[in-house]
């Protein structure tokens, strides 16, 4: 079905996001250049996936320069039926990194930004030393922000929730 952010009409369809490009540059020995990370992205989009995780662009200037070029070649790739994948660039839930995922994502025809900060009791006390409240108001104001650029499509993940 045609692609609307937080909607599927169609009940029996299964919406297909891959995380490849980003979960598998951090296994051991897995790093790729962006020219790798494009091919893989032009062969997702062959195969259909509705959503291309590609990548996290605030982490090195490669992966800003990779997570671009798949948003602007692959995410503005119209299939004969009318597919066009999604390019997701995912961000931590700061300005900084929001904007500069905005940036790499956008002139993909589907860009999304998917943003997260931990949630876990642990993560909130001691490794961001925030209260659930203070957590809470970061994660709005920080889709707000989002929205604020321009991205119509913006995904909250709460990290370690469970």
């Amino acid at each position: 079905p045609h692609y609307i952010p937080n909607h599927i009409s169609d009940p029996s369809y299964v919406r297909i996001l891959d995380t490849t490009l980003r979960d598998g540059e951090p296994s051991p020995g897995a790093a790729m250049t962006p020219r790798q990370k494009l091919e893989i992205a032009r062969q997702l989009s062959k195969l259909g996936v509705d959503v291309i995780e590609a990548g996290f662009p605030c982490s090195s200037q490669n992966e800003f320069i990779a997570v671009k070029m798949i948003a602007e070649e692959v995410g503005n790739y119209v299939g004969d039926d009318g597919y066009i994948p999604v390019i997701n660039g995912v961000a931590r839930c700061n300005e900084k990194d929001i904007a500069t995922t905005w940036e790499a994502v956008r002139n993909a025809k589907r860009p999304k930004v998917t943003t997260f900060i931990a949630t876990s009791g642990i993560h909130m006390e001691h490794k961001l030393k925030k209260t659930k409240e203070e957590v809470l108001e970061i994660a709005c104001r920080m889709v707000r922000f989002a929205r604020s650029l321009g991205c119509d499509d913006v995904q909250f993940v709460p990290e370690d929730a469970a």
